[in-house]
């Protein structure tokens, strides 16, 4: 039996808000077992028009606190973070699926990194603007001046992390935020808007509702909602928005890559997180003649990916996130076997064997390489979500290159290879916004991630995170005394 979370209600005025007309709920189930864990309460539409009340009157006294106090209580955030790791760890895993290993490592750790940035970046002047002089009595500054009441809509694969991507930045420039979370993983909100609360945040700051894609298009619909910030699937938005959304990203195997390293790298970009990462490099490009042995690395390190009891530190491959996720999943590795008639070099859609009874009803997928690839192929156009590699072979590095680029998605693109100019030559010609060498995945907080073509509008993190949470103001002083006499009599 799963653990059993508290119910969640909407989150406003620095409490938990239980309404009458809250009435719809859902219940959140863990995927490795199948089983409950937690109801919560959709957030109806007084509920919702209440939350982003409760953060436009918190707007004026904290877009006028000065960023070096913002970033105190953003830091004291961060500590506590870091002192809760261990159960904040323990409440993705049971939302997510993911192993604990991982959860304890990577995500919160990681979404606390973030917030220390942005508490870093306020302080040492992030939102300065320039001072020009023009003539001698002429002079022009600029401000950077928060947006207001933002809306931000959170993704289920790495629920607390992406939460703490879009608030980090937004509460250190000075706005006020309502946050949706994705109403397969939202066991996190709740903890995350008390913990902001415990740092010292003001009531009303850090909102939370919850629920579907009606809440979601009601809070982004709302007047009062000056930007909005989604992760998901490829979708278009109104007013400021920031959007990072779904890929086919490409991993280039250069013809001098180490086999091991390029194996390890592989395997890394499809199997992290059992394949649900937006960035992963499903899309593998390999010299021809490479074939075989590549083929024997990646059979060799399949077998080290280890299913099983979540919390046992051994285990480093999990569930993907529901039931009907894991539907989907084989779907497409059925559709690799029968329509694509891709070669399966290993997985397939049958299920996995030797779990624990713990764990033997959750949402498991086999991890799969799909191997003889072509361009055509549903597997390797259609972006799947789950543990599921395409191997694709290539004679020469201007055909990858090309073949790299062919789709209307530019998320994220990877190379492995020794020669590191050839290496930054080909990430040059590579149509995305995030990118790899001889490596995948790490995404610190100090880079800026977005994606070009259809995966998304704007970025996170880095310097231009922060930027996209403020608008510039310009100011021109003229000192002359004397203004222009355009309207003169003749």
């Amino acid at each position: 039996m799963s653990p059993h979370e508290p119910d969640r209600h909407t989150f406003y005025d620095g409490k938990a808000q239980p309404s009458a007309d809250s009435t719809d709920s859902f219940q959140t189930i863990d995927p490795a077992t199948g089983k409950p864990t937690c109801t919560i309460y959709t957030s109806s539409p007084s509920a919702i028009d209440a939350a982003v009340r409760s953060a436009q009157s918190a707007f004026p006294s904290w877009s006028a606190t000065p960023p070096v106090d913002r970033a105190r209580i953003l830091l004291r955030a961060v500590a506590l973070l870091r002192a809760r790791n261990h159960d904040l760890a323990r409440l993705e895993t049971l939302d997510t699926g993911k192993p604990f290993s991982e959860t304890s490592t990577v995500d919160i750790l990681t979404g606390a990194d973030v917030l220390e940035y942005f508490a870093g970046l306020v302080t040492a002047g992030g939102l300065n603007g320039e001072s020009l002089r023009l003539r001698d009595s002429v002079h022009a500054y600029t401000t950077k001046e928060p947006l207001g009441v933002c809306a931000a809509i959170g993704a289920w694969n790495y629920p607390l992390q992406i939460a703490l991507w879009k608030s980090a930045p937004a509460l250190a420039a000075g706005n006020t935020l309502v946050y949706k979370p994705s109403e397969f993983t939202p066991l996190h909100a709740d903890r995350l808007a008390s913990l902001y609360r415990d740092a010292g945040l003001p009531d009303g700051v850090f909102n939370v509702v919850y629920g579907a894609g009606d809440v979601g298009a009601r809070l982004t619909a709302h007047p009062a909602i000056a930007k909005v910030s989604f992760t998901g699937q490829v979708a278009t938005g109104k007013k400021y928005v920031t959007m990072e959304l779904g890929g086919k990203s490409p991993l280039v195997v250069l013809p001098d890559a180490p086999l091991d390293s390029a194996a390890d790298v592989a395997l890394l970009a499809n199997f992290f997180s059992s394949g649900q990462v937006c960035t992963n490099g499903t899309r593998v490009f390999v010299p021809r003649a490479m074939k075989p042995d590549f083929e024997r690395a990646l059979l060799d390190r399949v077998r080290h990916v280890r299913p099983g009891d979540l919390f046992d530190p051994n285990t480093n491959f999990g569930p993907v996130s529901s039931a009907l996720h894991r539907d989907k999943v084989l779907r497409y590795i059925r559709a690799g076997i029968d329509s694509d008639r891709a070669r399966l070099l290993c997985g397939g859609p049958e299920p996995i064997d030797g779990l624990p009874d713990s764990v033997r009803d959750g949402y498991w997928v086999r991890p799969t390489i799909f191997t003889d690839c072509t361009d055509d192929m549903v597997v390797a156009r259609e972006e799947i979500f789950g543990p599921v590699m395409s191997v694709l072979y290539y004679d020469s590095v201007d055909e990858a290159v090309r073949r790299a680029n062919d789709t209307e998605l530019g998320l994220a693109a990877g190379v492995v290879g020794r020669d590191i100019d050839q290496c930054h030559r080909v990430i040059a010609q590579l149509q995305a916004g995030i990118t790899w060498i001889n490596t995948w995945g790490e995404s610190p907080a100090e880079m800026a991630v977005g994606g070009w073509k259809l995966s998304g509008v704007g970025v996170e993190n880095g310097r231009r995170g922060l930027e996209a949470w403020v608008r510039n103001k310009s100011t021109l002083i003229d000192m002359s005394g004397s203004v222009p006499t355009v309207f003169t009599k003749l």
